[in-house]
């Protein structure tokens, strides 16, 4: 304990519940935990832990030990959202184990993994939580593992903007636009006009622009205020999303929860932003580990790269596919660099609710002209100086009929 107030802080190494559990143990009343006397006896069931054919259930009760676990008879539980989640992951296993009847007793590695499944539940709800309760984005974000014990990422911090690295510098833009009505009464062009590109969206947000020509949004100097259908990217995800385990090896993936239309804005790729040389040092280590979440901001020049491996939004968890829904957009915002654009997915199609969302690692770009040839988007693929030019062959495992066979 700090000598005086305010002096340190030190993390406590034990989660409020489980000081909640200790006080419950020991029969202590605490305020700041949230235990008094009127609640210090409750029970409320945190979990389902066992079950015997006539129709009894170990509970693990909230706030208390595993010790103080106790077999119930199903007219005692009122939890009917968790014993509907208890029978659907012992079926889910009985079927995985390939056995066809319910057991009168489960067993104890069946029991132990039930148990198993129910933590891992409560921990990704609990990084749920922690996701949603970053940014002020639209949409939810919710999470779902029901393929194996794995948790949330290791190493992985969540962002909602661009981590910038050493020595790199974001100039923010100097002035804006003039309009009142940025989309039917353009000041000369808006800020796209002032670039010499066209007005990238139409009313509903759409964008109407060919792949490969960049996009200008209007910005914080602007005279339009947030409602400007020239401000779309910069409002952040507006769909409800879905972090998932996937049932093929591909890892985390990314689907949506609900239908998207074609042409509209779904998420940034966010990452630090670092230097060429700093991602080809990052590459050897990603080699190694036979992934990498690198993407080349090589708009005009090839000098800085985003690595999403350890900061990143949800776009780190969406996979690959050769035949994608996603498509990158170089988009500028409060800086006009060329060589920092912002990278935005747009959906390329009509995705139906619970689709999973994709995008082409190796993406080109149509070759309509000399800009939209300088805009190749190459995840991944920052080159190494002195290794083969090709980058260690990943196989893809997108199945779709169109699939090259390999990543890179």
């Amino acid at each position: 304990v700090a000598e005086t107030s305010g002096a340190c802080k030190v993390a406590c190494l034990a989660t409020v519940e489980e000081l909640q559990s200790i006080c419950r143990e020991e029969g202590l009343v605490c305020e700041e935990l949230g235990v008094t006397k009127n609640n210090l006896c409750d029970f409320e069931v945190e979990y389902l832990c066992n079950y015997k054919r006539i129709e009894l259930y170990l509970v693990k009760w909230k706030g208390y030990p595993e010790s103080m676990n106790s077999w119930e008879p199903r007219k005692n539980l009122k939890c009917t959202d968790l014993l509907s989640q208890f029978w659907e992951d012992m079926v889910r296993e009985l079927r995985r184990l390939k056995k066809r009847t319910i057991p009168k007793k489960l067993d104890a590695s069946l029991a132990s993994h039930l148990v198993q499944r129910a933590k891992l539940r409560k921990t990704l709800k609990q990084w749920e939580t922690h996701l949603n309760s970053l940014g002020n984005k639209k949409g939810r974000i919710f999470v779902e593992n029901l393929v194996d014990m794995e948790g949330p990422p290791k190493n992985f911090t969540y962002i909602n903007d661009y981590k910038v690295g050493d020595g790199i510098s974001l100039t923010e833009v100097a002035v804006g636009c003039e309009c009142t009505d940025c989309l039917n009464d353009p000041v000369e062009g808006c800020c796209a006009g002032a670039s010499q590109h066209k007005f990238a969206y139409n009313e509903l947000g759409q964008v109407r622009v060919r792949p490969g020509l960049p996009v200008y949004e209007c910005n914080r100097r602007c005279r339009c205020g947030p409602e400007c259908p020239n401000r779309v990217v910069q409002k952040g995800i507006q769909y409800s999303l879905c972090i998932f385990r996937t049932d093929n090896g591909r890892g985390w993936g990314v689907r949506t929860m609900e239908r998207i239309r074609k042409n509209t804005f779904v998420m940034e790729y966010v990452g630090e932003i670092i230097t060429t040389e700093e991602a080809e040092r990052r590459g050897h280590v990603y080699d190694k580990e036979g992934t990498t979440y690198l993407f080349d901001l090589d708009y005009v020049d090839d000098e800085y790269t985003v690595d999403a491996a350890h900061y990143g939004n949800i776009s780190h968890f969406v996979n690959h596919s050769c035949d994608p829904n996603l498509q990158v957009y170089n988009v500028f915002i409060e800086n006009l660099d060329e060589r920092l654009p912002r990278i935005a997915f747009f959906a390329t199609r009509p995705i139906k609710a619970g689709e999973e969302l994709t995008f082409d690692y190796k993406m080109q770009m149509d070759p309509v002209d000399a800009e939209s040839t300088r805009m190749d988007s190459n995840f991944g693929l920052t080159e190494i100086p002195g290794s083969p030019k090709k980058r260690m062959r990943i196989e893809c495992k997108c199945g779709v009929a169109s699939c090259r066979k390999y990543l890179f």
